[in-house]
């Protein structure tokens, strides 16, 4: 058990997710001038859903146990993935810029960390420490896009509804998650959350009056959504949430902002700055000290 615990693969699954889970708003950068938003996810959740299942029935693995189980993770699939990514993108399609909508769902550390001590839960005044500095690296990474997207890139009472109830989803989920399910097969899990998700969005998305324009960077933008962040990212913060504590797996999300300014940096030529290169630092540190904190306890 300790070897497996001790495997390369086990310590490198924080970093893969959090490489994986910055691309989700170059994704939508290729993807989102050329399909509304609910379509786009619900396009997104049947393809993963057949993915998985060809996966399942190649490997032959297990269901969940008991109807408790399913409706566990119909709970999770609702949150996690149609009530966080359906916020993000419906904020981004409202004209809600990448920074600030990163800066809003980046509170999730600070939020899940209130909710535990509120309800009992130990955060130690280190990892207290250690999320308010990851928060101010945040908001050093993410200051110099704010107004940077043109003119309709504003907040608007719209598109921070729909970017606080993202926020307020992944939270919930990722705490629901960890109370209420037992460990399962994430392939499995993964498949009973995104029907659930797929069950939500479909109805907002026949709502929905912009057809979907399919070309290269559409299809794309969808390949790398249902191979890379549905069946690699999801899954992955599944079975971090299932190994580790709340607030150390959510304080990971600090790191997507940093992550996700280097990668536009490649792609898109962004510029980086020194503030961006002090928010990056403070933010790894703030992570690292909640991370050890959690492990020291």
């Amino acid at each position: 058990m300790t070897e497996v615990a001790d495997s390369p693969w086990i310590r490198a699954m924080p970093a893969v997710f959090v490489l994986i889970w910055s691309t989700g708003f170059i994704v939508a950068r290729y993807g989102m001038p050329h399909a509304p938003p609910m379509t786009f996810l619900a396009w997104r959740y049947a393809l993963s859903i057949a993915c998985f299942v060809v996966w399942i029935a190649w490997a032959r693995v297990p269901w969940p146990r008991g109807w408790s189980q399913w409706g566990h993770l119909a709970v999770t699939g609702v949150l996690m993935h149609a009530g966080y990514l359906g916020g993000v993108w419906a904020a981004v399609k409202a004209g809600m810029g990448a920074g600030l909508s990163s800066l809003i769902v980046g509170l999730q550390p600070v939020l899940t960390a209130v909710w535990l001590s509120a309800t009992g839960g130990r955060v130690s005044t280190r990892q207290w420490l250690g999320l308010a500095l990851g928060f101010v690296g945040l908001v050093l990474v993410v200051s110099h896009k704010f107004g940077a997207g043109g003119p309709g890139d504003t907040a608007t009472p719209l598109n921070l509804a729909f970017a606080v109830g993202a926020l307020l989803s992944i939270t919930a989920g990722t705490l629901y998650q960890k109370r209420y399910l037992a460990p399962c097969d994430v392939r499995t899990a993964n498949t009973v959350q995104l029907a659930a998700a797929l069950a939500v969005t479909l109805p907002l998305a026949w709502l929905e009056t912009e057809p979907m324009h399919w070309n290269a960077e559409s299809a794309g933008a969808m390949a790398w959504s249902v191979l890379g962040l549905t069946l690699g990212g999801s899954s992955l913060l599944y079975l971090l949430i299932q190994r580790g504590a709340a607030a150390s797996v959510s304080s990971l999300m600090y790191l997507v902002p940093p992550c996700t300014a280097a990668i536009a940096w490649l792609l898109f030529g962004e510029p980086i700055t020194a503030t961006t290169l002090a928010g990056t630092a403070l933010t790894a540190a703030g992570v690292a000290i909640v991370v050890h904190a959690g492990r020291s306890r």
